[in-house]
């Protein structure tokens, strides 16, 4: 009987197959959490993928957080000095900081993560270009020898997209171009991976040797207290069952809501709706510039052109048009970058016997498009489905493929051939900090180390090595303007509009942090 009951749980079979935690639902040792999606990677080196970073920031710790206003502050560190000249850094580590599996945290696991992680991030490839060497002067000490003054070494080593996370050297040896084959942090809390059940469920216990900082959490530094013993992901890629269980209480938290079911949910009175992460979400068509037709820039430019940022969020977001940001560039409207310097070039897919016609003039021949859809992402499948629908319109052949997202996460590595695996255009959603400052947005890198898609606009990577040295906020703006401007004229991808997520908990929590989904601080009131 009691395994009918729980096959009959609303939320149906992915809380079927993680039976003991839901005998345990309403455990006050135990956070039960919706996340966007299941995790298909748990190395956030390896991936840029939102769920990978949220789990990221639970299993592994960084050298420095970033605060609320999105300053670097020490964390793993106890703080740094600084040579006169400004070329000699030396960090140091905290005291009695431990991995998951026993062993100390000593600066050579911590020169081993930077080095990887450097070679697939572009802040990290921004300071080891300046650096000359960087070593383990002691056990707790880090040395930066740099070949310039590179004052955002810290900011570099807090970014949270593709997070420098800190690993044991043996792992951090591992080619960054693979996942690593275990998870092994130090962070607030431990990956339980003999409890994962793909598609279903991911757990996390407190780590009790984790000794929190003592200042107060905010966003990624400070203090990281945990009150729950064990944290689980069910993955529940139904919104209504997700709802249903939410509101029943089967579930504590459920990341991103149906943007459908807002309206309904705010109205229970057991549920706080709200948005904490204030960055935003940029929609983002991601061209594959290394085969045809979208190696040609005209091309491109016909795409982005054929763009109505208001037809992509009103598929998102329509049931709550207040969420809805058009307009948009490279940057959130809160950023000190956002300009509309190009944005104007994209004027909608209302002619699109005009935009058939500039297609053909810009060379294209009819190739197939392949284009990665994720069905089981409800904002993500609405922006791709209006962006192939677009596609068409204007005349481009597309073979729309559906997938799920974890697939898709895969496959987006993958720089074959369309025709062999690979692909031509996927979508997703741009957001946090990447939003608002240029040295942690992924997708206006060019080069070898490129995000998926791999750019190589040597001028628009010229452009962002340049706003590291400018020397005040005015010029920073002026060279991100030029950026844009030709980011239009040559562009990686396609900006569909901003809206705001909110997230939706049970009223019993508090401490949820403003920003994206972090577990620790999070309490249960009786």
């Amino acid at each position: 009987m009691r395994r009918r009951r729980l096959l009959q749980s609303t939320l149906g079979v992915a809380t079927a197959l993680a039976m003991p935690a839901v005998a345990r639902a309403q455990d006050k040792n135990l956070l039960k959490f919706i996340p966007q999606s299941d995790l298909a990677a748990t190395d956030p080196v390896w991936t840029t993928a939102d769920v990978t970073r949220n789990f990221g920031f639970m299993v592994y710790d960084t050298l420095y957080g970033l605060d609320t206003k999105y300053r670097a502050q020490p964390q793993m560190v106890q703080g740094h000095t600084v040579s006169s000249d400004a070329k000699q850094w030396d960090l140091t580590l905290r005291d009695g900081q431990k991995f998951h599996d026993g062993t100390p945290v000593l600066a050579r696991d911590a020169v081993a993560s930077i080095q990887r992680w450097a070679k697939r991030d572009g802040f990290g490839g921004q300071l080891m270009a300046a650096t000359d060497e960087i070593s383990a002067a002691s056990d707790k000490v880090i040395r930066f020898r740099l070949k310039r003054p590179f004052p955002l070494l810290p900011d570099a080593l807090a970014t949270p997209t593709d997070m420098c996370c800190i690993v044991p050297e043996r792992l951090a040896q591992t080619d960054p171009n693979k996942q690593m084959p275990e998870v092994v942090g130090s962070g607030p809390f431990r990956f339980l991976p003999s409890e994962r059940i793909s598609g279903a469920k991911i757990a996390c216990a407190r780590n009790t040797a984790y000794q929190p900082r003592q200042e107060p959490t905010s966003f990624t530094a400070g203090g990281k207290p945990v009150h729950f013993d064990r944290v689980e992901w069910t993955v529940v890629p139904d919104p209504a069952t997700a709802s249903a269980a939410l509101s029943s209480g089967e579930v504590d938290w459920w990341e991103d809501p149906s943007l459908d079911l807002v309206p309904t949910l705010t109205h229970d009175h057991s549920l706080v709706v709200t948005v904490k992460d204030h960055s935003g979400e940029i929609g983002c068509l991601r061209f594959n510039q290394m085969y045809p037709p979208f190696d040609n820039p005209a091309i491109r430019r016909v795409v982005v052109e054929a763009v109505n940022q208001q037809n992509f969020m009103q598929a998102v977001a329509g049931s709550v048009p207040n969420l809805i940001k058009t307009g948009i560039g490279l940057f959130a409207a809160a950023s000190p970058y956002a300009s509309n310097v190009g944005v104007d070039t994209m004027k909608g897919d209302a002619d699109p016997a005009a935009l058939k016609q500039a297609l053909a003039a810009a060379g294209y021949k009819g190739e197939r498009v392949v284009v990665l859809g994720a069905a089981d992402f409800p904002t993500i499948t609405a922006i791709a489905l209006v962006g192939a629908d677009m596609m068409r319109k204007i005349g481009l052949n597309v073979d729309y493929q559906s997938m799920d997202w974890g697939t898709v996460v895969q496959r987006r590595e993958s720089k074959s051939p369309p025709d062999k695996g690979g692909w031509n255009v996927f979508f997703t959603f741009l957001g946090g900090t990447g939003n608002i400052i240029p040295a942690a947005d992924i997708a206006i890198r060019s080069g070898p180390n490129a995000w998926f898609g791999w750019p190589r606009s040597t001028r628009q990577q010229a452009l962002l090595t340049s706003w590291f040295s400018a020397p005040d906020l005015a010029a920073q703006q002026k060279v991100m303007r030029e950026l844009q401007a030709d980011f239009f004229q040559d562009p990686s991808y396609a900006p569909l509009g901003m809206y705001s997520m909110p997230t939706a908990f049970k009223r019993t929590l508090t401490g949820i942090p403003e920003g994206f989904p972090l577990f620790y601080g999070v309490k249960r009131t009786p």
